[in-house]
């Protein structure tokens, strides 16, 4: 289990950009506040979450070009890559490239997240995530 949780924060830290530059970018890019790990959505999000056991199965994983989430029917993630993202005033809208499983939204091929607060947003309409989703604390 600490490896996988090791992979994962590795992952997750790896979408983050480093150089100042980047930096400037990543705050340009209109879902850059959901990158990271959260946990929930398959199934009430735990009141107190310790960083190790989050990232050892966090339930969606956002990053710059690609989204990954978490089934009930599988120990894969499955990845969603991103076509497109727009900023809604409440959260954003993702339009994926066609092809894989989506969130179980009326369009599996879109995906709008509402910020609930800075650690807290949820899918609505998506049956596959009926309940809100909290940011994985850092490690």
């Amino acid at each position: 289990m600490r490896r996988l949780s090791a992979v994962l924060a590795a992952l997750v830290l790896s979408a983050l950009p480093a150089a100042p530059h980047a930096r400037a970018q990543r705050a340009a890019q209109p879902h850059a506040f959901l990158y990271g790990a959260w946990t929930g959505g398959l199934f009430p999000p735990p009141s107190q979450v310790t960083a190790e056991t989050c990232l050892a199965a966090p339930s969606v994983i956002f990053m710059r070009d690609v989204v990954l989430r978490a089934t009930l029917t599988s120990v894969t993630y499955v990845q969603r890559s991103i076509e497109t993202v727009r900023g809604t005033g409440h959260g954003v809208e993702f339009r994926f490239i066609h092809g894989a499983e989506g969130f179980g939204c009326p369009d599996p091929d879109a995906l709008s997240v509402t910020r609930i607060s800075t650690n807290q947003i949820s899918f609505p309409d998506c049956a596959d995530f009926p309940f809100p989703l909290v940011r994985c604390p850092a490690g």
